[in-house]
């Protein structure tokens, strides 16, 4: 399933400009400028309450900016009708929950609302593109399962079936592998990769877990009170002095010498010589 036509050659899929964005009288965002890459997977980490969700729903369009703005294909995105916005862009929030008794085949579906209206109810369209997320997504043999009765690694592959569904360049993922499994986090991740770097979709993902970041991130945003503190490749960003500044974390990056990708292992109350054997034993 190749990703839709809709954004336009040339004009990057999502630009944040001088963004400003809180809850009630409290400023979470600051004057943030970021450039997502199209056909990209770019990750944004930081600790917790540095505001990476926030800047994620204020580009989702959930939350209304006090300053600056949010472009979608060079359009501001709140001058843009809310169905135009949801056949472009994709969101899947932290920890969504299903109702009791839906089955994998109908929270799929629920993807292609936007592409419903009066005048246009369900077509074959419409099923070929639910069974070609669920494919995409591996949940095929699950269609028939209710979505209360999988695992937590089944279930999120579910919903990113789901934001698959809605055939949309864009999808935004906050921390899709939270409380998964290492082995099903690596399992989401390859996912999500492959979306990107396979089938040219550009994904904006917020995760927690530091090494896993840095593993698959084509550009790697650190952000710290409401601010972006660097931006870039991994080899670029996920370095010592950066994850010190921005988690106060005391760390060795290490390059696993297989893969190439890089991973830090925390040094306070370790010598750096133990926590180096350390870190090679489990790369």
């Amino acid at each position: 399933m190749g990703p839709s036509k809709q954004a336009s050659v040339g004009i990057d899929p999502l630009v944040v400009d001088g963004l400003r964005v809180g809850y009630d009288d409290v400023t979470i965002i600051d004057e943030l400028n970021l450039v997502v890459r199209k056909g990209a997977l770019t990750i944004l980490v930081g600790a917790n309450g540095c505001g990476k969700s926030t800047l994620l729903m204020a580009m989702a369009r959930i939350l209304r900016p006090a300053s600056g703005h949010v472009l979608l294909d060079g359009k501001d995105i709140h001058r843009v009708a809310t169905r135009d916005v949801a056949r472009t862009l994709g969101l899947l929030p932290q920890g969504p929950l299903a109702p009791d008794g839906l089955t994998v085949r109908e929270l799929v579906a629920q993807g292609r609302f936007p592409h419903q209206s009066l005048l246009r109810q369900w077509t074959e369209a419409d099923e070929a593109a639910v069974n070609a997320a669920m494919a995409t997504a591996q949940v095929v043999e699950l269609a028939d399962r209710t979505v209360d009765s999988l695992s937590g690694g089944q279930r999120q592959r579910c919903w990113i079936a789901m934001a698959l569904a809605q055939e949309t360049d864009l999808i935004l993922l906050d921390e899709p592998t939270t409380f998964l499994d290492l082995k099903v986090q690596v399992d989401v991740m390859n996912l999500l990769a492959d979306l990107a770097h396979s089938a040219g979709r550009t994904l904006v993902v917020v995760l927690h877990e530091l090494s896993l970041a840095a593993a698959y991130a084509d550009t790697l945003v650190m952000m710290k009170a409401g601010r972006i503190v660097c931006s870039g490749t991994p080899d670029a960003v996920f370095t010592a002095p950066n994850i010190k500044a921005v988690f106060d974390l005391d760390a060795h990056v290490l390059r696993d010498p297989t893969s190439g990708r890089l991973f830090c292992m925390p040094t306070r109350g370790m010598p750096a010589r133990s926590a180096i054997v350390s870190a090679m034993a489990i790369a």
